[in-house]
This record gives C-alpha cells, structure tokens and sequence, in this order.
C-alpha cells in the first residue's frame, strides 16, 4: 500500500473540515437508541430482539414420558429377557400422546406408549417396539432386556420451573422461538422493527420497466435501499421516485413524519441548482449536511423531522448520495449499524476478513475507499478484485450486482498494489464463494 504524500491540492480530497466516517457514525450511533419494547405474538417475533429474560412457567418436559413407540414396563419383569428367552407381558392399555391416563401396571403387564406419551407411575422402562414381537392386541413378547430407565424422558431434564431459557438481548431465531414456545410464552417483549420509508428524488426517475425519454433512467435505489433495510432487519415503506419539487417532498416527508421511525432518501444532498433534497431540509436547526472522508459518498446528510405537537422525537432522516453505489456504501456504513441499533442489536456491524488484492487500483488521497469487490477463495487464502471494471465509480450499479464484500482503503492510502493485504466488509450475498 502506498501511503499519502505532500501533494498539491485535490479535486477529488475531502475539504479540511470533513468529517470522517468514524466521526459520522459516532453521531448517527448516538441519535438511533434502541426502540421502546412492545409485545408480539411468537409469530410475529421472529428475528426481533428480546427486552426480557425468558423463564419456563413450568419444567420441561413437564412429566416423564416415553422417547420411543413400544412398551412401557416394569424392568424387573423383563432382567432375563432375550431371543433364546422371551417374556410374555400382558398388555392393559394403549396410551397415545396427549393422554390423560395414568394406568396402574401389576407385575407381568405392560401398557403400549407412543413418543411422547406420559410414563404409568408404575413403569421404569420402555422396551422399543423393535426388541418384540411386534405384540398383539393383548399381549406383548419382549426379546431384550432393557437397561435402567430406557428410553425416558424425565421431567425436568431440559428446564425446571423458574430456569432462565432466554436473556435479554438475544435475538429471536427459530429455535429460540421454539424455546420460548416450550416455556410456555404466548407473547414476548420485544423492541419493534424499525418502520423506514425509503426515497429517491429526481425528475430524471422512472418506475423500472417503464419507457424512458431522453435524459430519464430507472429508480434502482428505491428498491435497492428497500431490500437492503429488510435485510437489516427492518420493515421497508418503499415510497419510489419523487420530483424535484420542494413542496411536494416537504409534504411527503411531513406526512411520513407520523408513521415511520426512519426516513432515508437519496439524491439532492449535493449543491446541485436542483437538489431538492438539500434545499428542504438544510434549513431545519434539527438536520445537518456536510462532507465525509468516504470515496464513495462523500456528501451526507442526517438529522431528524423536528418533534411533533406532543414532543415525540420525529423519525431520523439519512439523506444519502444520488449515485446508487454512493447510496448503498452510505446505507452499509452508516444507516445499517443505526437500523440494527434501534432494532435493539448488540452486533452493528457486519464481519469483516483480511483478503489479498488480486489487482491493484489507485484510491483518492484523503478519503477512506470503500470499493465493491468479488472475495475470489483459493484454499485457505482468500483474494478480491473489483466487482466493476470502472473500480468504485459511483455510478456502477451493474458492477455492484456482482460485488459479495467491500474492501476498506484507508484514508492516508493512494494505492493499493496485487498482493496488499486489506480489511474487507463482508456482504450478505447468495454466491458469496
């Protein structure tokens, strides 16, 4: 890596009074405080994050019961049973899981048991349906001695009353929500998944699939900022294209104020005649705009929507570079770790490996890169190469498509030569090798 010199002044260096990414985020970070905990039901808090400890109102399993189809017995019955010497018990009852029956067993009977079915008192064992012979309607010949307290399963064994199966702050995967199922919990306190709207600006925007004229593209970032918030986590309101119309984008963003608890726009934060963005909500003592160290996304905005009439904080407000690979760069650094932030997360961040440059390519003096790469895995040593012929060109939205990390350059490197070792950011991506 070749690290920056005395160089003459550069277009492309962030001005002295930039802020770096450390110190954006570090705002961004203090403003987005976890959500207040709500109730949900188990199915509607999957993935969620917990804001109590879980204890089981019960033990569990709460009685002993059978871990397998065939006979519950008393062992002392079957000590000499085998093939050679087969012992005949007389069958009483039949006992399906669910059942209430709790049948005494004299010595010499047996009662057929389904998994999962609570164990007579009487019985200490159960003789798998394998080790007979297959038994009748009345009878049962056991061909095998069972051990001590085969195949039970006693109560208690995995939780007793009052255990903790949950902590606060764990995230609620499947299995835990297996877990708090079995604890006998119909709802959970939860914080909620953030609410984001997402927004693109500009008049130049069509909805995909449209015709375009002369000077129009598609809006990609809508749905690529939309996708990326439901991956964070969080629930997306993808809002689409708006003009460039102050009045339009200001009533919007008011209506929104009320219903969401994010708000991220991209486009018009530049100093661009037409950027409606900026010119919106600049003026607002509750939002700042200003340059970051970063390459891409070098102009950010961030505030909230001044409080309402009761007081309430309004939603936080990211106001992200127009450029889609600009945009996605500042949501991964910045609006992700926030997301994850009010959703109640511990882990902000994504993982991160040390990967070998598979080519080299120069980075902007002063600024910290983030450039779209593919992770390239030869044996143990992993190597990455730009997703995109152009590098890290902000306007390679095609070329990101292809990207699984983002290698970090930092800011006092110029170039990165085959071989440099770097820091890449792992993205969550199908085909990541």
């Amino acid at each position: 890596m070749h690290e920056n010199g005395h160089h003459a002044a550069d277009a492309c260096a962030a001005p002295a009074d930039a802020e770096t990414v450390a110190e954006h985020l570090a705002a961004v970070l203090a403003t987005a405080t976890p959500l207040a905990p709500e109730l949900a039901s188990l199915d509607a808090a999957r993935g969620l994050v917990l804001a109590e400890d879980i204890r089981s109102a019960t033990a569990t399993p709460p009685f002993d019961n059978s871990a397998m189809d065939g006979y519950a017995v008393r062992r002392a019955d079957l000590l000499d049973a085998s093939a050679e010497n087969p012992v005949t018990l007389q069958v009483i009852a039949d006992l399906a899981a669910g059942t209430s029956e709790n049948p005494a067993l004299d010595p010499g009977q047996a009662a057929r048991i389904m998994t999962g079915a609570p164990l007579p008192d009487e019985a200490d064992a159960v003789v798998p349906i394998e080790d007979t012979n297959r038994g009748g309607l009345y009878f049962a010949t056991v061909l095998r001695a069972p051990e001590p307290a085969a195949h039970i399963r006693r109560a208690g064994e995995d939780a007793q009353a009052g255990d903790t199966v949950l902590t606060t702050g764990s995230v609620l995967w499947p299995t835990r929500i297996a877990a708090a199922a079995s604890a006998g919990r119909s709802s959970l306190l939860v914080h909620p998944a953030p609410r984001v709207a997402v927004i693109s600006t500009g008049s130049e925007l069509v909805t995909p699939g449209d015709a375009p004229r002369r000077g129009q593209i598609p809006d990609s970032n809508s749905y690529l900022l939309a996708a990326a918030v439901a991956e964070a986590g969080a629930v997306p309101i993808r809002i689409g294209a708006v003009p460039d119309d102050e009045n339009t984008l200001r009533d919007l963003l008011a209506t929104l104020a009320g219903t969401v608890d994010v708000i991220v726009l991209s486009g018009g934060v530049s100093v661009g005649a037409f950027d409606v963005v900026k010119a919106v909500l600049a003026p607002l003592p509750t939002m700042s705009f200003g340059p970051v160290k970063m390459q891409p996304g070098k102009p950010q905005g961030f505030g909230r929507w001044p409080a309402g009439d009761d007081g309430a904080p309004g939603p936080v407000i990211f106001a992200l570079p127009g450029n889609p690979v600009s945009a996605y760069v500042s949501f991964e650094v910045f609006v992700r770790p926030a997301l994850r932030r009010l959703g109640g997360h511990a882990e902000l961040h994504r993982p991160t490996v040390s990967a070998s440059a598979a080519k080299s390519w120069n980075s902007p003096p002063g600024r910290a890169q983030y450039m779209p790469v593919i992770i390239e895995r030869t044996g143990a040593d992993s190597r990455v190469r730009p997703a995109a012929a152009g590098g890290s060109g902000s306007h390679l939205v095609a070329g990101l498509g292809q990207a699984t990390g983002l290698a970090l350059v930092p800011e006092d490197v110029t170039r990165i030569d085959e071989g440099d070792l770097l820091t890449v950011m792992l993205l969550l991506c199908p085909h990541l090798p």
